[in-house]
């Protein structure tokens, strides 16, 4: 695993499957209506029993959804997670409506809802890269930077944000982007 301390926190980098990390949160990659889809968010309602979707119809009937670039918060269900913290980032479109903004946001959000937690330890899946089109080699410098950001200027317990990237395309995008933030 590659990573890089951030004062007390620490970012790292790991490929594998997020719905099998111990973590305080792990992050939903989800759609603005909360219902579940493909990819990391399937996987994670998989994994994660009917509770995780049942805790979204009430998010869903109550605030009408989570809008892009926004985050919300349900238990874990099945996951040895704490909670899912529900991120919703935007769908690309060639970079000039706001995505990299929104992307930020959502990332922001996220540590957001973990810190009113007091939580320790976050997984990120690569948000908006799967079925959104968000090109990772665009999207892994927002992430990090942003997740950077957050920890040098947030009030936060935060120790660890760990990055579970799905493949080796995914990983070595963000590794190229955190050695770039490192130097």
């Amino acid at each position: 695993m590659k990573g890089i301390q951030i004062g007390e926190a620490e970012i790292r980098l790991k490929q594998g499957d997020i719905t099998k990390e111990e973590v305080d949160a792990i992050v939903n990659a989800a759609n603005s209506g909360l219902l579940g889809g493909g990819g990391v968010d399937g996987a994670i309602h998989r994994a994660g029993g009917p509770e995780i979707m049942e805790e979204c119809r009430q998010i869903r009937a109550r605030e009408g959804g989570c809008p892009t670039g926004e985050a919300v918060v349900t238990g874990a269900g099945k996951l040895k997670a704490r909670y899912v913290i529900h991120a919703v980032g935007p769908v690309w479109q060639g970079g000039g409506k706001g995505e990299e903004e929104l992307l930020r946001s959502a990332y922001r959000n996220s540590l957001k809802r973990a810190a009113e937690r007091r939580l320790k330890t976050v997984a990120f899946p690569s948000i908006s890269t799967g079925a959104y089109g968000y090109p990772v080699e665009k999207a892994a410098p927002v992430a990090l930077s942003e997740v950077k950001r957050f920890l040098e200027e947030e009030e936060h317990t935060l120790r660890e944000i760990r990055f579970v990237l799905f493949n080796e395309e995914t990983y070595r995008a963000y590794e190229g982007a955190l050695d770039r933030l490192r130097a």
